[in-house]
């Protein structure tokens, strides 16, 4: 029963259906529980809430990925699952902090200043929570100062900086820089994404990665953990 539920909480994250309301990407799916009836039900089962993490949300995300990539699946479906993923973390939460499930790591995200965009960075967000890493979500519109203090205090393992605007790329060196003059630029890996961001740019203002969609920065934040 255990792997049934799991496997149903997995296709449900994958047809991006949030409850029982959503028809899914496939249609004729209304009536049928969706991830916040299953993440329930699985609770209530007394299912590991670590399994449904990993078994669960993570690898429905990793096949949601492969879709994009493939262009089957465009940005609202990836959207759509992705929120689905938010709901389930945001149910689990208590039960993992209960389980001692440890996290990956302690992640930062932010759009930068004069910036009011943050789609993309909400789903690199709820992204990153399903692959089981700590996020902090400051918003959009953040000064290098409010960066700064949240890195003295919080003491981060990355930082994700989005910008959607030309004409508030160039606050992405400007944070980078605030962080070299307080000692923290060294403490830290600093990741960019967004419309006008390149590889070319991150390496041009001294960030660690570049992710041109949510899947590949958070393959970055993977890679850049496996080597520190």
């Amino acid at each position: 029963m255990t792997d049934d539920i799991i496997e149903q909480i997995k296709q449900n994250v994958i047809q991006g259906r949030m409850d029982k309301e959503d028809e899914g990407f496939d249609g004729g799916m209304v009536g049928q529980p969706g991830v916040k009836e299953l993440v329930q039900q699985a609770l209530d089962m007394g299912t590991d809430p670590r399994r449904m993490v990993t078994e669960g949300l993570t690898e429905a995300m990793s096949i949601v990925g492969e879709r994009f990539e493939a262009k089957d699946y465009f940005i609202p479906d990836m959207l759509a699952s992705a929120e689905t993923v938010g709901e389930a973390m945001d149910i689990l939460a208590p039960h993992l902090a209960k389980s001692g499930m440890a996290t990956k790591g302690k992640v930062i995200m932010a759009t930068v200043k004069g910036d009011l965009h943050d789609i993309g960075k909400n789903i690199v967000s709820i992204i990153l929570k399903g692959a089981g890493y700590e996020v902090n979500d400051m918003g959009a519109d953040v000064t290098p100062e409010r960066i700064v203090a949240i890195v003295t205090e919080e003491k981060p393992d990355f930082i994700g900086l989005s910008a959607l605007l030309t004409t508030t790329m160039m606050a992405m060196k400007e944070t980078i820089e605030s962080l070299a003059e307080a000692g923290l630029r060294d403490k830290v890996k600093v990741i960019i994404g967004g419309a006008p961001t390149s590889a070319e740019f991150a390496a041009e203002i001294g960030a660690d990665g570049y992710g041109a969609d949510a899947f590949q920065a958070v393959r970055v934040v993977e890679e850049l953990k496996q080597r520190s």
